[in-house]
């Protein structure tokens, strides 16, 4: 098939959240990662794709259309610097959480982080320790900007993100319950102290940290030591770094 003017428009609006929000539609590039989008249910809209990787997709899905394109129509479309044989176009997803049952489980809140790949590898860390929800800030970065999407390798479909103001999600009752986890420089060190199974753990702005408005709701102050101690060291670790060291010793603990 060959593009229109109206489909190459459209695909180039996604790259900005407004445009994203009014079709409500974002895009993924990369096999693996549209793959993982389609067998996780997300829907879709239309799916791009150079020969050998249309072959391949009907494969996997036969009764998925899929139109295939030469790969210089692919590059008119990509959002990356080396497109990568398949671009697709899905319908933005909504989630609900129950607040009930976040009682049973891990859960991640995101308040004010900014950089996309940031929130990509977030998500792929979540799905990597079963994290399932993740409640992000008004001011986090948008889950389907096209870098977030590329960040997350197709992790974005098992994992939820709703946005909504910290404050309010935690002032409900189920959630004020819960033992809420944030790391601070002057926390307790995160391998001498009990941890659970369940809970909230919060990561702050990579520059920031954690505000001072969602600092009154944590209950378990945390901190992720150097080694060896007492000398001189880089200023702070990298919010997505940081969350793997985390996620990891309370999933060690669990599982000990």
């Amino acid at each position: 098939m060959t593009l229109s003017k109206k489909q190459i428009s459209l695909i180039k609006s996604l790259d900005k959240k407004k445009f994203r929000n009014k079709e409500n539609l974002f895009i993924a590039e990369g096999y693996k990662c549209v793959h993982d989008l389609i067998e996780g249910g997300i829907a879709v809209r239309e799916i791009f794709a150079t020969q050998p990787t249309h072959d391949k997709l009907k494969s996997a899905f036969p009764q998925l259309q899929v139109n295939c394109i030469e790969e210089f129509e692919l590059k008119k479309i990509s959002h990356l610097k080396t497109p990568q044989n398949v671009l697709g176009i899905f319908k933005i997803p909504t989630h609900k959480i129950s607040t009930s049952s976040l009682a049973k489980q891990l859960t991640l809140c995101l308040d004010g982080i900014q950089d996309p790949g940031n929130l990509g590898t977030i998500i792929r860390l979540a799905d990597w320790f079963g994290i399932r929800h993740i409640i992000c800030s008004p001011d986090t970065a948008d889950t389907f900007n096209p870098k977030v999407i590329q960040a997350t390798m197709g992790a974005i479909a098992r994992v939820k993100l709703t946005y909504q103001p910290l404050e309010e999600f935690f002032n409900i009752n189920e959630v004020k319950a819960l033992p809420v986890y944030g790391t601070f420089l002057d926390g307790d060190n995160l391998y001498e102290q009990e941890v659970s199974s369940n809970g909230i753990i919060v990561m702050g702005n990579e520059g920031k940290g954690i505000s001072a408005n969602v600092e009154n709701f944590v209950n378990k102050r945390l901190y992720i030591p150097s080694f060896p101690a007492n000398i001189p060291t880089s200023e702070s670790l990298n919010v997505a770094i940081a969350t793997s060291i985390i996620c990891a010793e309370f999933r060690r603990r669990a599982s000990s």
